[in-house]
C-alpha cells in the first residue's frame, strides 16, 4: 500500500443498526475518495455474523477495503437476561479495546484517522497514541446529536422538571423534547455509572476533529445551524448513507410476490433488526392488517414481553416459521393479499419495489433513511432509544409519515386504529399528500449526495482534512 494514500479505520459497535451504516460509510470513503479503509467489527454474535455476507468486502472495492472481526468477548458475567442491550454493548466494546490496539499496532501503515460511534469513544485514546485524527460517526439525525451534546450543559433542575412535571426540555437553537419523546438517559441518577459514562463519551466527542452525521443540510437546516453556532466541534452532515440495492436479491420469493401486486398497493411492516412486540400487540396488528383489506408484507418475530429491543443484538436471517403466535386462521384468511416473512427480509430491495405504497416502521434512523431514499411514505410506530424523537420529526416537522398513535403509551394499539392508519397511507387523500412530500425529500436527498451537493461537499471537507494530516505526518511536522 502506498504511504501517500489516506488510510481510515472505522470501529463498528455491536448490532445491525450500528454495523450497517459504518459499512456504508466505509464503502463511500473507498468509492468516492479512493481511500484505504479498515473496518473493525465488535460483535456479540460471531456465529450469525459470519454466516451473513456483511463481512465480505465488495468486489468493486478491490484491496482498498478490509473488514476485521475482532475476537469474541464474553460478557456473561455482567448479569442475566435482564441486563439491557445498551449495557451489553458498552461492556463488549470496552473489553475489545486491547484487541483493537493490538490490531492497529501490527499495521505496517497505520491509519490516518479513526472513526468511532457513540459507543466507541474509549478507542479515541488509541488514536492519540498513534497520532491519528479522531472523528465520531453518529448514524442518526442532527436533533439527536444536539440533545446528546447539550446533556452535560443542561441544568439538572430543568431535567428534573422535564421528568417529574413532564415539561418540554429546551435544547439551544433546536426543537424542545416533549416528555413522551424522552430518552432513557434523562431518567438516570447522575451517580449511575452508565450516566457518567454517557457524559464522559459526550465530552470526548466534543474534543474530536469532527462529528459525522447521517443526515443532510436541507433535511435539518435549523438544527444543523444551531449546532454549528453553539458547538466548537465541527459538524459534517454526510447522509443519507444507505445500503445500495443488491441485484442478487432479485428472484427472492418476496420480490417475486411483490412483482405480482399493483403499483403502490402494499404496506411493508417491519420493526427493524431489533424491534419486538408483545403477544397482545402482535395479535392486534394482525387483526388491524386483516381489517384494512389492504395488501401487506409483514416481517414477523416471536413476541417478547417488556422488551421492545428484544432482538437488537441478534444478527443474520434465521427464521421461526411456526407463526403460532398469530390469531387462529389469520395466515389462511389473508393468504391472497398478504405475505408473512419470518424474521428477516431484504429491506432496501423491498422498499425500492414499485408495488410498495407505505412502510409501517419503528423509525430507526437506518430504516427512515432507506424509506426516504426510496420515496416511501411511513407510518411511525417507535419502540425504543431515540425512535420517539425520530417519529416526532418525521410527522410534525418533515411531513413524511403518519403516527400510529398520537402519544406513545404502554397500552397496546388497537386493531381499529391500525386498520385506519393503514388505509390512510395507502388509499386516502392524506397518504397521497405524504407521498408527494416524500418524493420531494427523495429528490432532495439525491441532490445532497450528488457532486456539489451539501453532503458531497461535507465529505470532501473531511477527506481533505485527512489528506492534509497525512502530508503533515509525512513531512515530519
Amino acid at each position: 500500500m502506498e504511504t501517500t494514500k489516506s488510510h481510515i479505520a472505522l470501529l463498528a459497535s455491536p448490532g445491525m443498526g450500528h454495523l450497517i451504516p459504518v459499512l456504508e460509510l466505509a464503502k463511500h470513503l473507498v468509492s468516492h475518495q479512493s481511500f484505504k479503509v479498515t473496518v473493525f467489527v465488535v460483535a456479540t454474535d460471531h456465529a450469525s455474523l459470519t454466516n451473513t455476507h456483511l463481512l465480505q468486502s465488495p468486489a468493486e472495492s478491490g484491496d482498498l477495503l478490509d473488514i476485521v472481526l475482532l475476537p469474541f468477548i464474553d460478557v456473561s458475567d455482567i448479569g442475566g437476561p435482564s441486563v439491557s442491550f445498551i449495557a451489553t454493548i458498552v461492556t463488549t466494546v470496552l473489553r475489545s479495546m486491547p484487541f483493537l490496539r493490538s490490531e492497529i499496532s501490527k499495521m505496517e501503515f497505520r491509519p490516518t484517522a479513526l472513526v468511532v460511534d457513540l459507543f466507541g469513544t474509549d478507542a479515541l485514546e488509541i488514536a492519540d497514541e498513534y497520532n491519528m485524527l479522531k472523528f465520531v460517526f453518529i448514524a442518526s439525525n442532527a436533533w439527536f446529536l444536539a440533545v446528546m451534546l447539550c446533556t452535560p450543559e443542561i441544568d439538572r433542575k430543568e431535567i428534573d422538571e422535564h421528568v417529574k412535571n413532564r415539561k418540554p426540555l429546551h435544547i439551544p437553537g433546536c426543537k424542545p423534547i416533549k416528555f413522551e419523546h424522552n430518552l432513557d438517559v434523562f431518567f438516570m441518577d447522575t451517580n449511575d455509572p452508565f450516566y457518567q459514562g454517557y457524559v464522559e463519551a459526550i465530552n470526548k466527542m466534543s474534543l474530536t476533529d469532527g462529528i459525522l452525521v447521517n443526515t443532510w443540510d436541507e433535511l435539518e437546516p435549523t438544527t444543523l445551524k444551531a449546532l454549528r453556532e453553539t458547538k466548537k466541534v465541527p459538524i459534517y452532515p454526510i447522509g443519507p448513507l444507505v445500503r445500495p440495492i443488491e441485484k442478487s436479491v432479485f428472484g427472492n420469493e418476496i420480490i417475486a410476490w411483490l412483482d405480482k401486486q399493483p403499483k403502490q398497493s402494499v404496506i411493508y411492516v417491519s420493526f427493524g433488526s431489533g424491534g419486538t412486540l408483545s403477544a397482545q400487540q402482535v395479535k392486534e396488528l394482525a387483526w388491524g392488517l386483516e381489517l384494512s383489506q389492504q395488501r401487506f408484507v409483514w416481517v414477523l418475530r416471536p413476541p417478547t414481553e417488556n422488551d421492545a429491543a428484544g432482538t437488537f443484538l441478534a444478527l443474520g436471517n434465521g427464521s421461526d416459521a411456526t407463526l403460532d403466535y398469530l390469531p387462529d386462521g389469520f395466515p389462511a384468511r389473508t393468504q391472497d393479499r398478504g405475505l408473512l416473512v419470518p424474521m428477516w427480509a431484504p429491506q432496501v430491495e423491498v422498499l425500492s419495489h414499485p408495488s410498495i405504497g407505505g412502510f409501517l416502521t419503528h423509525c430507526g434512523w437506518n430504516s427512515t433513511m432507506e424509506s426516504i431514499v426510496n420515496g416511501v411514505p411511513m407510518i411511525a410506530w417507535p419502540l425504543y432509544a431515540e425512535q420517539k424523537m425520530n417519529a416526532s420529526m418525521l410527522t410534525e416537522d418533515i411531513g413524511a409519515s403518519l403516527r400510529v398513535m398520537a402519544v406513545e403509551s404502554d397500552a397496546a394499539v388497537g386493531r381499529e386504529k391500525i386498520r385506519s392508519v393503514v388505509r390512510k397511507i395507502l388509499v386516502d387523500r392524506q397518504g397521497r399528500n405524504i407521498r408527494s412530500r416524500i418524493k420531494e425529500l427523495k429528490d432532495n436527498a439525491a441532490n445532497a449526495l450528488a457532486k456539489g451537493g451539501s453532503s458531497y461537499n461535507s465529505m470532501s471537507q473531511v477527506a481533505n482534512i485527512c489528506i492534509q494530516h497525512l502530508k503533515t505526518k509525512a513531512s515530519g511536522a
